[in-house]
């Protein structure tokens, strides 16, 4: 299988597949607002992109009416929860990756796992586990677990010096597009403000 991302400027990304065992173009909306489309080989990707424009209103309210459900409303049947790793696995490892390239970091793999205890974890051999319902918070958060288990690649603790990097990082990274922004209230007058407003932040979102 082949991909192309197309960004739609109302959808926003879109991750064009082709399969040899697509016959038709088929469209879809997962459970976290990700669209995608499957197509055969032999067509092109501009098909593709002229199916999602055709289509663009019922995705959009496809999107709106995930985004209008509740955080707290974890509780997924069997079938949901492989329909969330199978999208859990096509985007946070590529994220990871991109986030460890920007800020330089190197860990050894990185798995997608249905943790209840945690978000995200780092093992002392530089693996780096993320949870599946990171999925189903918003995307700044997800950044934010990242960050901080990229954090503990140098600092395995949560000691002064972790949070001096994760606090960098954070304000490096949110900063761009004016995230910061859009955080004000939230961030307190503590030694790491940034950092501590996401963590209070994802709080908010329960695991089960």
């Amino acid at each position: 299988m082949s991909e192309k991302i197309y960004n739609d400027p109302e959808i926003g990304e879109v991750i064009l597949k082709k399969s040899i065992r697509s016959r038709r173009l088929t469209v879809r909306v997962g459970l976290t607002g990700g669209v995608s489309v499957t197509m055969p080989y032999f067509v092109p990707y501009a098909e593709g992109v002229r199916l999602v424009i055709s289509r663009r209103e019922w995705i959009l309210k496809v999107q709106e009416k995930l985004r209008l459900k509740s955080a707290d409303c974890v509780r997924l049947a069997p079938e949901d929860v492989e329909r969330l790793r199978a999208e859990a696995k096509q985007y946070l490892p590529r994220r990871l990756a991109m986030l460890a390239s920007e800020y330089g970091f190197r860990y050894s793999r990185v798995a997608v796992k249905n943790n209840r205890s945690n978000w995200g974890s780092c093992s002392s051999r530089g693996n780096i586990n993320l949870n599946l319902r990171l999925m189903l918070v918003p995307e700044h958060l997800r950044d934010y677990v990242m960050l901080h288990e990229l954090s503990h690649l140098e600092h395995p603790d949560h000691g002064p010096d972790f949070h001096l990097l994760l606090e960098k990082l954070c304000r490096d990274h949110f900063s761009k597009g004016n995230a910061l922004s859009g955080m004000q209230g939230q961030v307190s007058r503590s030694k790491y403000p940034v950092s501590h407003a996401l963590e209070k932040e994802l709080r908010k979102y329960r695991l089960y």
